[in-house]
């Protein structure tokens, strides 16, 4: 199996505001690699000048690198230049889904459902906007860095006290910011693999949403896998993530993050094209109902360098 894959290259850590996440989830993969008896390596842009990954004898990368610098096309680039083969995405459909704005801009030329948002940016936004900006976005919104992973800088405001509250903190992760209309309902994910979809997750947890707390830190967080949902919405649900997934372009694995409001309606929320993958992440929660161990999974994702 080594010999297939030849040195590959587990591209973690970085310097993102999701560098913590992401140290976890590369250790994660490259255990699997290494119990598997691949020739893999721990590498860490923050410390490894990757541009000398080709002249290190390195074949092929899994890249783990969570944000800005892996998520959004930048690493993508460097090794396409460098003619070595790399997990996920590629540099275009990277860059659009790490653009929460862009994401949404393309589904809705799509005709697929996203939530109505406006973008601020920090430059040209002004205080006295916010009473405005709340009554086009039915009052209660969701405050997003556009450019941000792990709900970094989100909050859910419904005042415009709060509002301007939020968005300068979320200026400090970014100075383009998406406000989305707070959407009422459940929270699902679905995880992509060879473009296809695993089964659903539902997320339940006592916090306003599911934010960086829920998602890594606390206990009260809730995981259903199966989702409860009937054969027809699954359907519907799986349709829409791989609509959501090929209309950007995207390839390999990732994530598609829903909402559903009180009616039943389906809402796209955003694409991870480097999930978390740490043993106990959606992606590998998906997997492991689909009849993956987290080190198949691993493979799986790798031997898409291969093709």
């Amino acid at each position: 199996m080594s010999l297939n894959f030849g040195k590959v290259a587990v591209l973690f850590g970085g310097t993102s505001a999701e560098r913590e996440v992401s140290l976890r989830s590369g250790q994660a993969v490259l255990d699997a690699l290494v119990n598997q008896g691949i020739d893999a390596k721990g590498i860490d842009p923050k410390v490894y000048d990757v541009a000398q990954l080709k002249a290190q004898g390195f074949d092929r990368a899994f890249i783990v690198l969570h944000g800005r610098g892996g998520e959004d096309g930048t690493i993508q680039g460097l090794l396409t230049y460098l003619k070595i083969p790399f997990t996920g995405s590629n540099v275009l459909s990277s860059a659009i889904t790490m653009d929460k704005s862009m994401s949404k801009q393309i589904w809705k030329s799509a005709g697929l459902p996203t939530a109505k948002y406006k973008i601020v940016t920090k430059n040209d936004y002004n205080a006295k906007q916010a009473k405005n900006i709340l009554m086009d976005l039915s009052h209660t919104v969701m405050v997003k860095p556009v450019n941000e992973g792990s709900s970094i800088g989100m909050a859910k405001v419904d005042n415009a006290d709060d509002l301007n509250k939020a968005l300068l903190d979320a200026f400090k992760f970014d100075s383009k910011v998406l406000l989305e209309t707070w959407i009422e309902g459940e929270e699902y994910t679905v995880s992509m693999l060879d473009g296809h979809a695993l089964p659903a997750i539902k997320m339940s947890t006592d916090n306003d949403f599911y934010d960086y707390n829920a998602k890594y830190q606390s206990t009260n967080t809730r995981y259903f896998c199966p989702c409860g949902l009937d054969k027809q919405e699954m359907k519907t649900l799986n349709a829409l993530a791989e609509d959501a997934f090929v209309s950007i372009g995207c390839q390999g694995w990732g994530r598609v993050d829903f909402m559903r409001d009180m009616n039943k309606q389906w809402f796209l929320l955003e694409i991870n094209t480097v999930p978390g993958m740490t043993e106990t992440s959606l992606v590998p929660k998906a997997a492991k109902q689909a009849g993956y161990s987290f080190e198949q999974l691993v493979l799986k994702i790798l031997m898409q360098t291969l093709a």
